[in-house]
């Protein structure tokens, strides 16, 4: 491991070590999963990971969650969190992340709080910093804390750290909110996130390593990732998928030769 690198999980573990217990709002991600593992490492059962049962989580993010934690033995509990309740979110205006992230994370400290730990900490890192991200002011306004981000770990940090500690989300392809696949302004539902959730799990069955299907009313905009574009020009899987997204309502059904964009 480079130096640099090992200098950084020194500062992170001194700042794990620094909570007598810790929650971590645990998503089953990429940058959540290292933290949490160290966390656990660090504290052991005064490690509390929380994840929210919500529509705009993808079904496979939740499975991932329960797996990582019970392989590993971590403290893991599901809390129900309807983000349709929050006022504003289903109007879908650019401030969505930060309305729902604040109503979130609210939810998240309180159930820590009742499981007598009153610190929670996400898994931010420096990276995100460069992004457009409205939900990090709900961050810092609740006192949520980011050891990743406080101990300088970039993206890249955090996927060679993790395949140092053989974690299985190493290589994990990145994974956002299904919220995200809709320009702002049109409106949200239950019903169309749990569509669109059924449109990428056909696809990544199919054999794609990283996709988004983004909708514009009822067309479905596929973005792949460069190396599953050539597969899915073959007419047998091109129909196939065709014939699957057009059961769940979508039509057209095209594909972004751009491919897959990092949002």
């Amino acid at each position: 491991m480079h130096k640099q690198l090992q200098n950084k999980e020194s500062s992170l573990r001194a700042i794990l070590q620094s909570y007598g217990s810790l929650a971590i709002s645990f998503s089953g991600g990429v940058d959540s999963s290292l933290l949490l593992d160290l966390t656990h490492e660090i504290l052991g059962k005064n490690t509390l990971a929380i994840t929210a049962c919500m529509a705009a989580l993808p079904a496979r993010e939740l499975e991932a969650a329960r797996n990582f934690c019970a392989e590993r033995t971590i403290r893991y509990i599901e809390v129900n969190f309807d983000e349709f309740a929050v006022a504003g979110f289903s109007q879908n205006p650019e401030n969505r992340c930060y309305l729902c992230k604040h109503a979130l994370l609210t939810t998240l400290l309180a159930t820590a709080a009742e499981h007598g730990i009153s610190a929670l900490a996400e898994g931010s890192n420096l990276d995100d910093q460069n992004d457009y991200r409205p939900g990090k002011a709900a961050v810092e306004e609740l006192g949520v804390v980011s050891p990743l981000e406080q101990a300088g770990f970039t993206k890249a940090d955090i996927r060679t750290l993790s395949k140092e500690r053989d974690l299985p989300t190493w290589n994990k392809p990145a994974c956002a909110c299904l919220a995200t696949r809709l320009p702002y302004n049109t409106p949200l539902s239950k019903e169309l996130l749990k569509r669109i959730d059924t449109a990428e799990q056909h696809l990544l069955d199919a054999g794609a390593k990283q996709v988004r299907v983004r909708v514009h009313e009822s067309l479905a905009r596929i973005e792949l990732d460069a190396e599953s574009i050539p597969l899915f020009l073959e007419p047998a899987l091109r129909e196939h998928i065709t014939s699957q997204l057009t059961k769940l309502g979508f039509t057209p059904i095209t594909l972004d030769l751009q491919g897959y964009q990092d949002k």
